[in-house]
């Protein structure tokens, strides 16, 4: 399989970039081709072991900066990163493209260069969102803001796909993300589209979903909005973990770690002990002063786990020909491996190709 990365992308590359190709690329045997500036990608290639690795480079001398407005820089940049990394894949020289660079100009190019899949009115990101009891799938987490509701159907169809193919869903659930469950809930997108989706025959419907439905009840699989709103609900929820983790680190540095020195400290009287109740007390002591870690860590390493961006890599973007994987602008090296392998998956379980046969197209009647 042949991926490409925009190895100039991120805030991180081609450091980042470089690392999580070569780390892909010995996990795959998949051939990752480097687009960027190639002296720069050369350079930070003779610092690894690549022997037996199909990694070429694509000379791409522009980069475009994240203060650019996307479809102006694609048109501008004929030879950036991105352009020149979608238009392998267009050309059939490449399978799927990956960047952690500009996430709007990603999105712009694979739009303006691999265009819509026929039928299809506009393109969605679909990004796994983790929740109390395992992962829902938000569509749109910022692709397209301003939509219709014929839009947020069609995001609703490539969502149940999607879940079917990737999170291994039989008959994902679709919920509406809305202030209230009650289908009069919501402005007059989310009503017009509820009237939509519950006639539709072809998407298991469930009805609108609150946050707390999507985040703690396990109410739908997919979870279907606006890119505007899904991508303020996607900040807000990583907003607020960071809050909670970062509450939760300074409360167990006051209080958990005084503790502990605290309950060690009578063990420097077991020293007078003899040998065996010396033990005793030593085992005894370090089991009670250690308790506040043993029960808050484990705790809060696994909210910080299943928040970890890295671990999904990076969300596709559904709608468009072909596959390209929008990651995150942070990605470190894992971050970056992991969005190849989306990428591979992608590939592999011919996503575009059955968006294609399935999707339904839905026209959209204006209420009176």
């Amino acid at each position: 399989m042949r991926i490409v990365l925009d190895a100039s992308g991120g805030d991180y590359a081609p450091q980042a970039t470089v690392a999580g190709a070569v780390a892909a690329a010995r996990a795959s045997g998949d051939q990752i081709i480097l687009v960027g500036k190639e002296d720069e990608i050369r350079a930070e290639l003779a610092r690894h072991d690549t022997s037996g690795l199909d990694l070429p480079v694509v000379h791409a001398p522009d980069i475009i900066e994240m203060t650019e407005h996307p479809a102006q820089a694609i048109r501008r940049k004929p030879h950036s990163s991105v352009v020149v990394g979608l238009r392998l894949v267009r050309e059939g020289a490449a399978d799927a493209f990956v960047s952690t660079g500009h996430s709007g100009a990603t999105m712009a190019g694979a739009l303006f260069i691999l265009g819509r899949i026929k039928g299809i009115e506009r393109p969605c990101l679909a990004t796994r969102f983790p929740t109390a009891t395992g992962w829902t799938l938000l569509v749109d987490a910022g692709a397209t803001t301003d939509c219709k509701p014929s839009y947020l159907v069609q995001f609703a169809q490539m969502g149940a796909v999607y879940a079917r193919q990737a999170m291994q869903v039989a008959n994902p659930r679709v919920g509406l993300l809305a202030n209230g469950e009650e289908a009069n809930k919501g402005d007059k997108l989310v009503q017009e589209t509820h009237a939509l989706l519950a006639e539709h025959q072809g998407v298991n419907f469930v009805g609108n979903v609150e946050p707390k439905d999507m985040l703690v009840n396990n109410a739908a699989d997919v979870v279907v909005a606006d890119g505007f709103v899904g991508n303020l609900a996607l900040k807000f929820s990583e907003a607020v973990v960071k809050l909670l983790t970062t509450a939760l680190g300074d409360n167990l540095r006051k209080r958990a770690l005084p503790r502990t020195v605290a309950g060690l400290a009578p063990l420097v009287l077991t020293a007078a002990l003899p040998g065996k109740g010396r033990a005793r007390a030593l085992l005894a002591g370090l089991a009670g002063a250690a308790l506040p870690l043993t029960v808050v860590l484990p705790a809060l390493l696994d909210i910080k786990r299943r928040m970890d961006y890295r671990v999904y890599g990076g969300a596709p973007l559904l709608g468009v020909n072909g596959v390209a994987i929008v990651a995150h602008g942070k990605s470190d090296a894992l971050a970056v491996q992991n969005a190849i392998a989306q990428a591979h998956r992608a590939v592999e379980e011919r996503l575009v190709a059955t968006i294609s046969n399935m999707v339904e197209i839905v026209d959209f009647v204006p209420s009176a």
